[in-house]
Formats: structure tokens, sequence, C-alpha cells
């Protein structure tokens, strides 16, 4: 078995290889554009096992060395970068350090979405940007009302805030202005509409996002994008690594006996800690439970903290939903019982 350290770029790769059988090594440079690293991945036996670093751009060189036999493997950077103490870091000792760690059994692999489930990420990714654009429209004709004295918030999107808008007295680039942006505003209305629909019917499809769904505030974009960020949950033994892995629990920097604590380490996907604390003020309005908590945490801390507490707190029930395969009045029954337990056991 032949196996390989791959320092991969977007142009160019440098890779370095071992044959388990012979014992041979040897390193080279493989050129994208002149198909030189396609032809060499199809010569060599496979399978061939291929590690690399975490990277972006790099999806139709994993699909066309998966269609060739070979098995891939994806690295966790930062662990593969801390794993060499020395200064010294260039793409040569890169790829060796990939062969290195694969050798030794210590390489930090991570789990991968299928080709389905990246495919299924674009859709929530291309919603998300056109919603983005939607809300920088929406700002601008905001900007232009209240140079005129009209101060609507969201009550300018109505029927008669938009009449309004549109009678307003305007310069000739301004009032140009004003109608590129409602354009605009018309065309992502339609384009974010059908995506919607998409979304909606893929979370429908889906057993795991469905279960979500029970839950007040998870609707089918926030189901969705859980279920495929998380993959399969049983990697996470308990909540506090999927808190931990979503970046919603503190930096810490304790040392001596002396407890440090900061905020939220944010090393999770970003987009979906968004979702959360979206879904988690929807829930504080609509799950008894989750409003007690909140406000009380409303009461010491910033507005702010108790919503990402909430997130936090919304995260960890949505996994114990997907290991239990439990509904949300079942889950809610659950937790009950146990916090019962818990004062019981500490009152005793």
């Amino acid at each position: 078995m032949i196996i390989i350290g791959c320092d991969f770029h977007p142009s160019w790769q440098q890779i370095c290889w071992l044959d388990k059988e012979t014992g041979e090594t040897e390193e080279k440079k493989l050129v994208h554009a002149s198909g030189e690293a396609e032809k060499f991945y199809k010569q060599i036996p496979a399978p061939a096992r291929i590690g690399m670093e975490a990277t972006g751009n790099c999806q139709w060189f994993v699909e066309m060395v998966t269609a060739a036999g070979h098995e891939v493997w994806i690295g966790d950077a930062a662990k593969i970068r801390a794993s060499d103490v020395r200064q010294q870091k260039h793409d040569r000792r890169d790829a060796a350090l990939l062969l290195q760690l694969l050798v030794e059994g210590r390489f930090p692999r991570i789990w991968t979405p299928s080709s389905e489930q990246r495919d299924l990420r674009q859709l929530l990714i291309h919603r998300y940007k056109l919603v983005r654009l939607r809300a920088q429209a929406k700002n601008g004709l905001q900007h232009l009302a209240m140079n005129q004295g009209v101060q609507k918030k969201r009550r300018l999107w109505s029927e008669a805030g938009q009449t309004l808008l549109r009678e307003l007295p305007l310069k000739p680039w301004a009032s140009r202005r004003r109608e590129d942006l409602l354009g605009v505003m018309a065309l992502l209305d339609q384009k974010i509409g059908s995506l919607d629909m998409a979304v909606k019917e893929a979370a429908e499809k889906d057993q795991n996002a469905r279960l979500l769904m029970t839950q007040p505030g998870i609707g089918p974009v926030t189901s969705l994008a859980f279920v495929l960020t998380m993959g399969d949950i049983t990697r996470f033994p308990r909540g506090k690594q999927v808190a931990s892995y979503l970046g919603l629990i503190p930096r810490e920097y304790s040392s001596g006996g002396h407890q440090r604590l900061g905020s939220i380490s944010k090393q999770g996907n970003r987009f979906m800690r968004m979702l959360l604390v979206e879904a988690a003020q929807v829930a504080v309005r609509c799950d008894p439970q989750f409003r007690s908590e909140y406000l009380h945490r409303c009461h010491n801390k910033p507005k702010g903290v108790a919503k990402v507490a909430a997130a936090r707190k919304l995260a960890i029930r949505l996994y114990w939903m997907l290991r239990t395969q439990k509904r949300y009045p079942e889950i809610v029954s659950i937790e009950s019982s146990s916090r019962v337990a818990l004062v019981v056991r500490h009152g005793g």
C-alpha cells in the first residue's frame, strides 16, 4: 500500500509518499493545470491512502482521487501544525510531516460530509448569501427614507410603507437608486422564495430534520443546517462536546489553580452559531422553560450573553433529540425528570 502526504494548493501540490511493501520513499511537485496530478494518481496502484489538511477549493481533487479508488483522509490543520515544534515551515516539510503522521498513526483525521451533504450545504449557503444581499438593499432604502425624515423601521416594508417610499420626492440619482434597489429586492424575494421551498422540501425528506422541527423556534433552515453540520451524531459522547464543536463554550486560560474564562471561543461553524442564536430568540418566546431561564439570566447578565446561553442550551437539546430520537414534548419531560432527580440527590 502506498501512503501519500499531500500539501495541497489550488494550482499545485507537494507530495511525499511511502511504499510500505518496498520501503521506497520519494517526493514530487504536481501542477494541476497541466493534468500532472490526475495522471499521477491514476497510474499508482489503488487503494492508496492520501492525507491532507482541511482546506478549501479541493472538492474536485477529492472526487478525482476517490473515483480512482484511493482513500482520502482530511486532517485538522491546527493539530497538524501543532505536531511539529520546529519553526521552519515550507511545502516539502509540510508534505513530509503529513506522511509521518499517517505512518505513525497520529494523523488527526476529521469527519467529512458526503457529496450529497456538501451539495445541500450549498443550498443553505446560497440562500444565506442572497438574504444578506436583500438586507443590504433594504438598508439602502431605509437610508433614503430617513434622509427624507421618514422613520418607519419595519413598517417601511408594509404595503403602506412601500407606497410612501415610492412617493418620496427625490433628486434624479437618488430616485434612480430607489428604483434599482426596489427592483433588486423584488428579484431577491423571488429567488429566496424558491430556495425556501427547496429547503423545506429537503428538510421534510430528512427524518432527523423533521424530528428537530418539533422544537419551537426550529424551522426547516435551522433543522437542516444542524443535521448537515453535525453529521454522525454518535461521534459526540456528550452535549458539552457539541457546544465546544460549535464554538459556544468560553475560552479558558487556567493555570496553577486559577480559573480564567473569557468570551465564547467561536471556533465552530459561524453560520450554524448564527442560526442557533436566531432560533433561540424564538424559542424563549414559545418555550416556557427557555423563557424562564433567559429572563433569569437577563437580570444578572447582558442580554447578548443570555442569548448565547440560550443558543448553547438549544444546541444541546437538539443533540439529545437526535441521540434519543425523542420529539419535543418527550425530551422536555426527560429533562424535567433529570432535573428533579438531581435536586433530590443534591438535597440528600
